[in-house]
């Protein structure tokens, strides 16, 4: 393809694109096809010679829409948000022109420096303790991850290093392969799956620990851990503390397990992938209160404050036992500068990585800090207009605090009635939840999602509830 005939295929996919997000609203939030179909949309194999660019912009319509979830419309409530915005959308378009792989700084140094500062700018936003700023002078600095997952388990494999290292210490006898079999990590149990996953990725035993009535896992809780396991011969090495579960938004007592992990000597690691974002506004950063005892912390900006994924932000008070553990120098990937900025390489799991500090930058510049508030805010907003409703019809029952931008209700009754509701909504395709479910008790998850959404779009899939939970309870009386 030449330069005249990309121009031609860009501007007709910017044009698209705009027209896409702009009429999202008009759109089935689910697909209505089933697994497989796309293969007999498809020829059975790669053509041999060039195809025009306009049947495929024909082609994204007929092919790809059909089985598309549509996660950025306003009727989309399932899991959290993903964050969406056309400044992201622009960044990402010259990070693919620039296609650059910044694994160390020599491979592009702006690609490096301005996610050193762009980690800065953000940290700073949330007001973190400067010691987890590069610009503070100490040892701290950022990092984007891919996921929350990958950071929960890079700070896990951090921690492990760290430990050994220290066990070592005290008994050089011991193989790093004993040692290892002894080390034990926590997280509440209502921690992501994910957390548990990097357990098992690290080959380290995995307690998930009981939470309180309001689901927050609690100091005391971890503590009563710690000293069981240390009576049992192993050796605590690591915590995950979690703001906002993926289950109901809850909040672990991080001002007292942080405490805890200190004095114990295991490597606190906050995952705040959904809840981060709102700490950048001052009102909902008592949430995080305690954050000077966490080791590493890190949140999603790719979920709610408008830059596309993947962008989640890391980071560490010192990032020395990561590097360490990540550190492979082969001569290929030396320079002459080595040292004097960081390479990023040894901060995450893949060696290549994308300019994605692009999508952060412009995303700052275009938006500002207070127009990013501006967004968190009414997502909350919204989300408490929902709960009002749901409390205005008796038949409805809220099942955990609304704090931010996640609510969980459920029909009073039992497990199956909600599971038919949810069921019954789905189907419909209008709009789309998700459920969960804490102490057995099953309930649904509506999370404000879109960019766009408004009270109109709260009101609609509160009608749609309605109607779904009217079409329910009448069958349900019919059937007995």
């Amino acid at each position: 393809m030449d330069a005249e005939n990309f121009k031609q295929f860009a501007s007709g996919m910017v044009d698209y694109i705009t027209n896409y997000m702009e009429n999202i609203r008009e759109r089935r939030v689910l697909p209505t096809i089933e697994p497989g179909y796309l293969k007999p949309l498809l020829p059975s194999e790669a053509p041999r010679t060039p195809e025009k660019w306009e049947d495929i912009m024909s082609d994204v319509e007929r092919v790809i829409m059909p089985g598309v979830t549509h996660w950025q419309s306003p009727k989309f409530h399932a899991y959290f948000p993903t964050a969406q915005s056309y400044p992201a959308i622009v960044a990402d378009m010259l990070s693919g022109a620039i296609a650059c792989v910044g694994f160390t700084w020599m491979a592009s140094p702006a690609c490096t420096e301005l996610e050193v500062i762009m980690l800065d700018w953000l940290g700073q936003m949330l007001d973190l303790p400067k010691e987890f700023l590069a610009c503070s002078g100490g040892k701290g600095g950022g990092v984007i991850q891919g996921t929350a997952s990958e950071a929960t388990l890079v700070a896990l494999l951090g921690a492990k290093a760290k430990k050994i290292k220290e066990v070592k210490e005290q008994h050089p006898e011991w193989t790093d392969t004993e040692i290892i079999g002894k080390l034990v990590a926590y997280s509440s149990s209502q921690a992501h799956s994910s957390v548990e996953r990097a357990g098992l990725f690290a080959g380290v035993k995995f307690r998930l620990l009981k939470v309180d009535s309001k689901s927050k896992l609690r100091g005391d809780t971890l503590a009563e851990a710690i000293r069981e396991d240390r009576e049992k011969g192993l050796i605590p090495f690591y915590v995950v503390i979690t703001l906002g579960t993926t289950n109901s938004c809850a909040f672990d007592r991080l001002d007292e397990l942080g405490p805890v992990a200190n004095r114990e000597s295991v490597w606190a690691h906050v995952d705040a992938a959904y809840a981060g974002s709102a700490f950048i506004c001052p009102e909902f950063r008592y949430l995080m209160k305690g954050i000077e005892t966490a080791d590493s912390f890190n949140f999603n900006p790719h979920k709610w404050i408008l830059v596309n994924f993947d962008c989640s932000a890391m980071w560490f008070k010192d990032p020395t036992f990561v590097i360490n553990a990540f550190n492979v120098d082969p001569l290929y990937l030396k320079y002459e500068m080595q040292g004097s900025a960081p390479d990023y390489r040894h901060w995450q799991i893949p060696l290549g990585r994308r300019f994605r500090s692009l999508k952060l930058w412009f995303v700052l510049r275009i938006y500002g800090i207070e127009n990013l508030q501006k967004h968190i805010r009414t997502h909350v907003a919204l989300a408490h207009e929902f709960e009002a409703l749901v409390l205005s019809d008796s038949r409805f029952e809220i099942v955990a605090e609304v704090v931010l931008g996640l609510v969980c209700f459920r029909l009073k009754g039992s497990n199956e009635i909600n599971e038919t509701l949810l069921k019954r909504i789905n189907g419909a395709g209008n709009i789309h939840l998700v459920p969960s479910k804490i102490n057995d008790v099953f309930f649904l998850r509506l999370a404000i999602c879109s960019r766009i959404s408004q009270s109109s779009d709260i009101l609609y899939s509160w009608k749609e509830i309605k109607q779904r939970a009217d079409e329910v309870l009448e069958e349900n009386s019919v059937s007995k």
